[in-house]
Parts: C-alpha cells; structure tokens; sequence
C-alpha cells in the first residue's frame, strides 16, 4: 500500500503544476509535452534497468496507456483551464474510483468486501465535502458545462485504464514474467504519448508566445515527474498487488492534499467544510489500508 500513498502525495501537487502549464501553453500542447519527458525519463530507466519493450503484457500497458494516460489526460487538460485544478481533480478522482470498482468487478470478477465499499463511500464522501464548495474562476458562458463533461470523460479513461493495468499485471504474473512499476509506467506513457501527438497534431494549436516557453518549462517538467514519472511509477506498483477498487479511492483523496498548494499559487481558498471532509477521507483511507484483503 505504500504505492498507494505514493501516488496519493504526487498526485496531489500535479493538477497544480498542469494547470500553470496549460494557462502557459495551451492545453493539447502541455499534455504532450509532459508526457515527452515523462517518456524519456522512464524510457531511460526501463532500457537500462528495466524490461524496457518487452514482455507479454506489453500491449496491455500501452492499452492502458491509450485510454488511461491518452483519453484521460487529454481530457483532464481540457477541464482544467475550465474548471481550476481543484474541482477538476475532485470530478475525475472520484469518479474515476467509482469507474474502476465498477468495471474491475465486471470484467475481472474482484468484488470488494462490505466494509471496503463502506470506506471507500467514506472516503468519497469526505472528498465531496471538502472539495464541492470550490468554485472555479469565471469563464466565458458554456466553460463550465464543457470543463465537467471533460472531466467526466477524463474520470471514465483513468478508471478503465486502472483495471487494464490490473490484467496487464494478471498476463504477466501468468506467463511467469513480471514486471517493474517503472517499466509499466514507462510503457502505459508510450500509449498515451500516441494518442497526445495525434489529438495535437490534428487540431493544431495556436503556438504560445515566445516570451511563455521559458516560464512554462518548469512547470512542464514538475508535472512530468510528478505526474507521468513518479505518480504513475507509484501508481502502478500499488496496481500490482492491489485491486484497483481500493487504490483509486486512496488516490482520490489528493485533491485535499492539493489545497496547500491551490493557495500558494492559484490564490483558493477553502472553506470550513474542508477539515470535515478532510477528516473522513483520512478514516476512509485508513479503513482502506487496514481492510485491503
């Protein structure tokens, strides 16, 4: 579970470091770029280090990969100029648990005991409450609608493409070739690095103004590692040995994480239904981590 609360603190500041480099480049232009980096930077440890591309259940990871990194990062960065980082990371978390319960149970057969779904109802619920009240900045009439609808999308290709994980995990441990977290992470990337080339270089972008791409840079790389590189790595070793019903709940407990962060660079400001919710998703994580099967 440690993968899991891994992955709980990264994700936690990358929406934020997304965000600043979507307003800076452009949505399309800043997914891409971040999960460029993120591929160098896995690729160079899954060749030298790792299975590199390799392994039966390749194809599996880069499915994941397409759907979860690929739809479902191309849609997270068109909610998040939408709708703020924090209301944006609220939306696809929490529904993206839901999403991967649901299908992990469906396709896989893994149903999760009473007291899990019990904490994982807890733990959603204390996101709901102490994130719903956030407010996104105003925006132009129709923003909004379109910033959920993305994210919504974004919460269905991050769950499904958990659970392919899971099988990828499944295939590997059958064929008797496992695989590092690193390795996974790197090749889920490739995927989703597939489907961000071709979603930017169909719809073209306006390029930014010069003057944006030194101060964009940071941000571009602090989301990579966060995000893609570390998050993911974390992400999926958790994956390995845990159903995906109980580590995206975990996982979707950061938006409460983000907040220190929302108020030192995007100026938020929480509400006093935050220690309330805070307080439930932290007894239904701990549940979570304590009822894990």
């Amino acid at each position: 579970m440690m993968g899991a609360l891994g992955t709980l603190l990264f994700f936690a500041v990358t929406p934020v470091f997304a965000n600043r480099a979507a307003h800076l480049l452009g949505s399309l232009r800043a997914n891409f770029w971040r999960l460029a980096v993120a591929a160098v930077l896995l690729g160079a440890w899954a060749h030298l280090a790792g299975g590199g591309w390799t392994g039966p259940a390749l194809p599996w990871f880069v499915g994941g990969g397409v759907v979860g990194f690929g739809v479902g990062g191309v849609a997270m960065f068109q909610s998040l100029p939408r709708l703020g980082s924090n209301l944006s990371t609220l939306i696809v978390q929490c529904g993206s648990a839901i999403v991967a319960a649901s299908v992990e149970w469906l396709w896989l057969g893994t149903r999760l005991s009473a007291l899990q779904l019990i904490c994982v109802a807890l733990t959603l619920a204390g996101v709901s409450l102490g994130l719903f009240p956030f407010e996104a900045e105003p925006a132009r009439p129709g923003a909004w609608r379109a910033g959920v609808a993305w994210a919504f999308l974004s919460a269905v290709g991050q769950g499904v493409g958990a659970v392919i994980s899971r099988k990828a995990f499944m295939v590997a441990a059958a064929a008797h070739a496992p695989v590092d977290p690193g390795t996974a992470a790197y090749q889920r990337v490739i995927g989703g690095l597939v489907v961000a080339w071709l979603v930017y270089r169909l719809v073209r972008p306006r390029a930014p103004l010069m003057r944006d791409l030194p101060t964009a840079w940071p941000w571009v790389t602090a989301n990579a590692l966060t995000g893609p590189v570390l998050g993911v790595t974390c992400f999926q070793w958790a994956l390995r040995s845990t159903p995906a019903g109980i580590v995206q709940p975990i996982v979707a407990a950061a938006p409460l994480l983000t907040i220190p962060f929302a108020l030192w660079l995007e100026g938020a400001r929480p509400r006093w239904s935050y220690c309330a919710g805070a307080v439930l998703a932290v007894a239904g994580v701990a549940g979570l981590m304590t009822w894990r099967g």
